[in-house]
């Protein structure tokens, strides 16, 4: 909030919606001429604090057209805005970072806003609108690759995002591999990327923080949309239950490619399928109860040998209450869960591993004073790991049947924030987080000699596995090991002018679930495990300045950050560690760090019949785990190897341009620094075998990854408006780049000498999609 002097103030409230009475979440709240301003919550609710006088206040949100209204404010005062579309065609990615410049002022940084009502905008593979693929194109933002799940920010690990729908955990994001993600762009409202600056409300992860808010129905009439595309299709029907008090939503896609499969005698078969819903009670006007859930299914199988089913399933209840113009609390109470099973018939076996959590959370909000207000609140999560149950499904299977420990644990933090004005120019956010993490005992615990579980061989340098010397049985309602940390968070933004500002940000966070991959381009083959006696919580130091600017006479926004941030604990593996079904996973790890830093420009233009933006990172990731003694090697010598997640130079070009009223046109272009792999740098035989010699981790990368994809929407002329249509015509990678997914060194089985052969994923991928609307 900004200074308003010592005078008598007054609260002006309200409530922004659509036509059809849809909440309006990240609204812009203007005060013109006083440099005053807020955002509408979740809920469409906004809140500001005003001297006594006249007011002119407008409303202002991407896509909606502008509201005006003259106030005079000598009391507390309701006033509520319903804006309209400023076309009923408008379906497009826009990343709206500083909103008509209100973040000049708000010491929040290094966050992206994605508007999400539509994300047709950018070019995507099959036609298949992706909310993933369209951070990638944001600055810090990358992936390892065409076809890796998940993604990474800032140099961090893909198990380092804290990733909620609806505030609801979600494990896994991906559908078929990475090709697609979890996330039904018709369902999305809104969504924010904190890279840094993380508010004390969050915690978990060290990375990022990725908050999706699902749609709220239409209160007011039924209505739906929907899309045929090459290889999936959906539809979205939402409406009233009870017209202006409750409303649902329910939103479905699935894919149907394997059906073609099957057409051409083809054996294999992969699909995916999810469904969003959620729904709205509006009680009273200080209370309302919203219902989200999710459920997704991922089936692959390759020659009925080999079957792999995966998927996410979440369902939350929250309760709003506004105890008065100042107060307000939110209860959420939520379940989330990610079961992956594997069934290998050529072996004659089925493994199944899952993990799941209760999440009950409080929060409130208090405005205290015109210049301050806070956030304080409580949540407690529960885990429940199962690593893994292996199942024989042949009489002949030389797998013995097994269940590996079940790993429980909880996680229990308080919070505070505050947001504070110091001055016209100085505002702050700074605040607190104490987590408490419990770790409760298994089923059954090994014991090691000396406590250690990784011993050393000093003659051949390197690690081997301890055996246990004695296994005991365990009590899973007993706290095992427990962690206490604090988690400070400061941010402060310093105002040169109306459209120019300079921030700085700190935070510490503390993550204490690790995924366990020793890979950089992770599978759904998903395994968690919580912190320990062996696993410590990865512990988070990030450092940000950056530097903002609205031009006032030009329609562009810039902005530029630097960063550094450290992690202490990130999990390292010895040589040939195995992490599949591995009950004593501390026999072939240890505990490192690493740290990233780096450079990132974005330029965006706004306004006019071109828009789109350019972004650019410069940044380096890396990783090191010196040895546990001055004898030991630790990985990689104990000396900083680059992570696999390390992209030197990451640019983005994306654009779009009005070419008449049926016509857009849309491109991305997309260049990156090839991933850091492992070359072998020699061979060796041994019994007529090829054996390849491996320097050092990571001293190689795969080529520079570059492409462009185009696309074009045509929207007809509407006869019946009732019923709107467009058409979209895309190309992925115009010009068949073969991007390296991997690169394997062979033997030419012609000329016996030794080669690369490069393994690529995606050439030139045409598609047409129809969408409509009712």
């Amino acid at each position: 909030m900004v200074h308003l002097g010592f005078g008598q103030s007054f609260e002006l409230a309200g409530t922004v919606t659509g036509i059809s009475g849809q909440p309006i979440s990240g609204g812009s709240i203007l005060i013109i001429k006083k440099d005053l301003g807020t955002v509408t919550n979740r809920n469409g609710n906004y809140s500001i604090q005003l001297t006594g006088g006249t007011y002119i206040v407008k409303v202002t949100y991407l896509g909606y057209k502008p509201v005006e209204k003259q106030i005079k404010l000598n009391s507390d005062q309701t006033l509520n805005f319903t804006i309209i579309p400023q076309t009923e065609n408008l379906e497009e990615v826009i990343v709206t970072d500083n909103i008509e410049g209100i973040n000049i002022r708000d010491p929040e940084m290094s966050v992206s806003k994605l508007d999400a009502s539509s994300i047709k905008k950018i070019p995507v593979i099959f036609g298949e609108v992706d909310v993933i693929r369209s951070l990638l194109q944001l600055p810090g933002v990358s992936n390892a690759g065409e076809g890796a799940s998940g993604f990474n920010v800032r140099g961090g690990a893909t198990d380092q995002n804290l990733i909620l729908i609806d505030d609801a955990l979600v494990y896994n994001s991906s559908h078929l591999f990475g090709f697609f993600s979890i996330f039904n762009a018709d369902a999305v409202d809104n969504l924010k990327l904190y890279k840094g600056g993380i508010p004390a409300s969050y915690g978990g992860r060290v990375a990022s923080v990725l908050d999706i808010q699902q749609k709220t129905g239409n209160s007011q009439k039924l209505k739906g949309q929907g899309g045929i595309g090459v290889i999936s299709s959906k539809l979205t029907l939402e409406g009233p239950i009870q017209k202006n008090k409750s409303s649902f939503f329910l939103s479905g896609r699935g894919t149907y490619a394997h059906l073609f499969l099957k057409l051409t005698d083809n054996a294999n078969s992969a699909y995916f399928y999810d469904l969003n819903t959620k729904l709205n009670f509006n009680i009273d006007e200080q209370n309302s109860l919203n219902f989200s859930g999710y459920y997704g299914l991922d089936y692959v199988n390759i020659n009925d040998s080999f079957t792999n089913i995966y998927g996410n399933a979440f369902g939350i209840l929250n309760w709003e209450h506004q105890f008065n113009e100042d107060i307000k609390s939110s209860l959420n109470f939520s379940y989330s869960q990610y079961d992956y099973e594997l069934d290998l018939a050529l072996v004659g076996f089925n493994f199944q591993n899952d993990i799941s959590n209760f999440d009950l959370s409080y929060q409130i909000d208090q405005v205290i004073h015109p210049d301050l207000s806070l956030s304080y609140g409580l949540s407690t999560i529960r885990y429940t790991v199962n690593p893994g149950i292996i199942v024989p499904t042949t009489p002949e299977s030389p797998i013995n049947p097994r269940q590996l420990n079940n790993k429980y644990a909880f996680d229990n933090a308080a919070f505070v924030s505050v947001s504070q004005s110091l001055s016209e120019r100085i505002n702050v956010q700074y605040g607190m987080r104490v987590s408490a993490f419990l770790r409760m005992q298994d089923k059954s615990i090994d014991s090691y000699a000396n406590d250690n579980p990784l011993l050393y061989d000093n003659i051949r340098d390197i690690y081997v596995e301890a055996e246990p010397i004695e296994t005991i049985s365990g009590n899973t309602s007993k706290v095992n090991k427990s962690y206490f940390n604090l988690e400070p968070r400061l941010g402060i933004s310093y105002v040169l002018d109306d459209n120019t500002s300079i921030k700085a940000s700190y935070n510490r966070m503390v993550q204490n679930l690790h995924l366990l991959s020793n890979t950089s381009s992770p599978t759904p083959f998903d395994v968690w495990t919580p912190s320990g006696t062996y696993i410590k919580p990865q512990k988070l130091d990030q450092y940000a300045l950056g530097f903002f600017k609205d031009f006032e006479n030009i329609p562009f926004t810039f902005e530029t950050e630097v960063f550094y941030k450290s992690i202490n604990n990130r999990i390292d593996y010895i040589d040939g560690a195995n992490l599949i079904a591995n009950d004593a996973i501390e026999r072939v790890i240890l505990n490192g760090e690493s740290r990233a830093y780096g450079l990132e420009f974005y330029l965006k233009k706004n306004t006019g019949k071109l828009t789109g933006w350019l972004s650019y990172t410069l940044s380096r990731s890396e990783q090191r785990t010196p040895g546990r003694t001055q004898g030991e090697i630790g990985i990689n010598n104990g000396e900083w190897y680059l992570n696999g997640y390390d992209k030197t130079h990451d640019i983005s070009l994306t654009s779009s341009y009005e070419l008449s009223d049926k016509w857009v046109l849309n491109s991305n272009f997309v260049l990156q620094t090839g991933r850091p792999v492992n070359f072998p740098v020699g061979q060796f035989e041994f019994q007529d075998l090829n054996i390849p010699v491996f320097e050092g981790r990571n001293l190689n990368r795969l080529p520079t990854f570059h492409r462009l994809d185009v696309s074009a929407t045509y929207t007809p002329e509407q006869k019946n408006k009732k019923w709107t249509s467009s058409w979209n015509f895309g190309i992925y990678n115009v010009y068949n780049r073969r991007n390296a997914a991997s690169l394997n060194f062979e033997q030419n089985t012609s000329t016996g000498q030794n080669e690369a052969v490069r393994f690529s994923i995606f050439g030139i991928v045409p598609s047409v999609s129809y969408s409509f609307k009712f």
